[in-house]
């Protein structure tokens, strides 16, 4: 591909209206220690890595009939969302889309990872289920994970970041049904990486 082409097909991304939250930003919520009330389950979304940290991520609940947007988060931002205990599907979009599967216990705290990684034009994002054990990968007595939280401040939905949704649903609705189809085509043992398990979360005090 010529260095002409790469750079219109790089302006095109940037100015088309798609499904990046680039320059979407969220307050500070005004509850920086979040529990999950009666009868919920509260599951927190955070990110810290310098890679892709220029780069908004977006937040849903997303099972495959409907698509609830949650927020925006920034690198060393935190956003809790309480749901009701059971089954979920979240997803993260930014230049693709990612997944994730949960089974919830009411009054408990979760926590997801979102990841970036390398894309094309812009970088992707994972989120990663952060698990209640020691070996795992990812897990909630790493040094790591208290790094993570504690470098990040809760964020709270706000009218630019629900704008800026209602201005790109058809774009994230057309993300959502592309990497379905990819999500359905992963292998049993590859998708059971990406699981929150109910035992994953700490019950509140």
């Amino acid at each position: 591909m010529s260095k002409l082409l790469r750079y219109a097909l790089l302006l095109l991304l940037l100015c088309a209206p798609t499904a990046f939250a680039k320059s979407v930003k969220m307050p500070l919520a005004a509850d920086q220690d979040p529990k999950p009330e009666a009868g919920k389950a509260l599951v927190v979304f955070l990110r810290s890595s310098f890679v892709g940290s220029a780069i908004s991520s977006s937040v849903y609940a997303a099972p495959d009939s409907d698509t609830r947007f949650l927020g925006v988060v920034q690198n060393k931002n935190k956003l809790a969302v309480q749901v009701e205990p059971g089954e979920h599907r979240f997803m993260v979009i930014a230049e693709n889309a990612d997944f994730l599967d949960a089974k919830l216990d009411a009054g408990k705290t979760y926590y997801v990872l979102i990841s970036p990684r390398p894309g094309a034009w812009k970088a992707r994002f994972s989120l990663l289920p952060i698990h209640n054990r020691a070996d795992a990968e990812y897990s909630l007595l790493s040094d790591d994970f208290k790094k993570w939280t504690a470098a990040g401040k809760y964020v709270s939905m706000s009218p630019e970041a629900e704008a800026w949704y209602e201005a790109n649903k058809a774009s994230v609705a057309e993300k959502k049904a592309d990497y379905l189809v990819k999500w359905n085509k992963m292998l049993p043992k590859d998708r059971a990486e990406l699981v929150l398990h109910a035992e994953d979360g700490v019950a509140a005090p």
